[in-house]
Parts: structure tokens; C-alpha cells; sequence
């Protein structure tokens, strides 16, 4: 699943994606560390991993998921 970064806390690690259907979903520091990433930029696109209702990994379109 895709989605694009709506905000991004770097003291935190944490943030909130935008689905291309306009759904908003929150992400916690360990799906931050997960897609082994150190930054995110408003706008980025970005590849996620759901565990049920929430994302458990995020990271760059162009990284593939583990």
C-alpha cells in the first residue's frame, strides 16, 4: 500500500500518511524504525505495511518492504 506523508515529527519518529483515498493514518516510531529510515519530508511518498488497522512499517516507494 501507498500513501503520501502528511506530517512527520522527527523528535518523536512519528507522524500520519495520506492514502490516496484520502484516509489518514497515524505512525509510531517503531514503524518509523521498521523501514529503517532516518527522515521524512512533508509530501514523500511513501510504501506501508498494515498489522490490522495499524501501520507497522513505513519507508520510501522506492525501498522494497521486509
Amino acid at each position: 500500500m501507498q500513501g503520501t506523508v502528511k506530517d512527520y515529527d522527527a523528535e518523536t519518529r512519528s507522524g500520519s500518511v495520506l492514502l490516496d483515498d484520502g484516509t489518514e493514518l497515524p505512525f509510531d516510531a517503531d514503524a518509523f524504525a521498521a523501514g529503517g529510515l532516518r527522515l521524512l519530508r512533508f509530501g514523500q511518498r511513501v510504501n506501508l505495511a498494515l498489522d490490522g488497522d495499524r501501520i507497522s512499517i513505513v519507508t520510501l516507494s522506492t525501498f522494497p518492504l521486509c
